[in-house]
């Protein structure tokens, strides 16, 4: 259970040789973030015993609350199917060592390592921004994306309910939303979801990367287990949610080969939409996958390291808008056309759903001006 304090605090994390695995954390390590002035280095001074060394103590999570300033986030990427996106939270549990948003954590002095699956952030205003937020006289509505950086359904919520209370504000406003998760969680909002899908008003998605249990224990340590997902999957469809599959991230030798064994599992289960990426390696990840490579797959290691460059124009990631979500060459045209052969053989769509969700049910609420710090002339814009 996670541990709420009022204010962070640094943890003493035991010193581990590099590339130890650390069981149920993603990350090996508490790699500094790349704004820290001060270098540290890890070293073994000779007072740890050998068992601790092999068996790490266990790191527990930290949960601070935070009153957060502004609650959405508006992007102009090219290669995103979304303009708006909401995230209650900041660092995420689920320890998924890809994670495009680890290098977050480094503007807040943290450590995109194991900070960021033990040191997390919650809004705790973020329904009350969201409600003031739809309220402006200004705002227009469109489809909010939720949970894009670290999962909305994440264990803390099972306990603050923030994700809960932002669907019950977008629900009675008649706004759409898209979700995407790991996590089963996301069954107990099901009355809402299902209410706002009837009105073409919310979709889901679920990220399967992998079918084999065990890889997605060291890969997505906290995240629900893949065949769990499946059963979210035809539940959410049952409900009649639209849901869709992200076969991602794609990782050559690891993930790869079973893309077409999860879009068949997803299909039969009620997904209706699938969609996919390429790993991503961003600052602090790239060094962090690559321990955690060391860690689980040394075997592997440098195969999937020189496939990744091969569909990075020789690098260890290329952040160009064109190419960053799929990869480029021969390998990654080849795994474009198993995606587009999968989703014909397996009767799926592929593509966003962003288009085929509703604003123009969207109702203005009405926030009281004492309630309102924007209120008078400043609300006005």
């Amino acid at each position: 259970m996670s541990d709420y304090q009022k204010k962070p605090f640094p943890q003493v994390i035991q010193f581990q040789p590099p590339g130890v695995a650390r069981k149920g954390r993603g990350a090996t390590s508490n790699m500094q973030g790349r704004f820290e002035v001060a270098q540290r280095e890890e070293f073994d001074d000779g007072w740890a015993a050998e068992d601790e060394l092999q068996e790490p103590a266990a790191l527990r999570t930290i949960v601070t609350e935070e009153q957060a300033k502004s609650i959405l986030s508006r992007n102009a990427s090219p290669d995103l199917p979304f303009n708006v996106s909401l995230n209650p939270y900041r660092g995420c549990e689920h320890g998924c060592i890809y994670c495009f948003a680890r290098p977050t954590h480094s503007y807040l002095g943290l450590s995109p390592g194991l900070d960021f699956e033990s040191r997390i952030f919650a809004k705790v205003n973020a329904p009350e921004l969201l409600l003031r937020e739809l309220a402006r006289p200004s705002y227009v509505a469109e489809s909010i994306a939720l949970g894009i950086n670290t999962d909305a359904y994440q264990p803390c919520e099972r306990g603050l309910l923030l994700t809960r209370r932002i669907l019950q504000v977008l629900h009675d406003c008649e706004h759409p939303l898209a979700l995407i998760t790991k996590s089963s969680l996301i069954e107990r909002d099901i009355d809402l979801l299902a209410a706002m899908a009837a009105k073409r008003q919310a979709v889901a998605a679920v990220t399967i990367a992998t079918l084999d249990a065990s890889i997605a224990r060291t890969l997505e340590p906290r995240a629900a287990t893949p065949a769990r997902r499946l059963r979210t999957i035809r539940t959410l469809a049952e409900a009649g949610i639209p849901v869709s599959v992200s076969v991602a991230p794609m990782i050559p030798f690891i993930t790869e080969p079973d893309m077409e064994r999860v879009m068949e599992a997803a299909a039969e289960a009620g997904a209706v939409r699938a969609g996919y990426t390429v790993l991503r390696l961003p600052w602090e990840v790239n060094p962090l996958f690559k321990n955690w490579l060391q860690a689980h797959f040394p075997e592997r290691a440098n195969r999937v390291m020189n496939r990744i460059r091969e569909m990075r124009g020789g690098a260890d990631y290329d952040a160009d808008f064109a190419t960053r979500m799929r990869g480029e060459g021969v390998w990654a045209d080849l795994l474009r056309q198993r995606f587009e052969k999968a989703v014909v053989r397996f009767g799926l769509t592929h593509g966003g759903s962003f288009g085929t969700l509703d604003t123009s049910r969207f109702r203005r609420p009405y926030v009281p001006p004492e309630k309102d710090r924007l209120s008078g002339q400043m609300g006005l814009f």
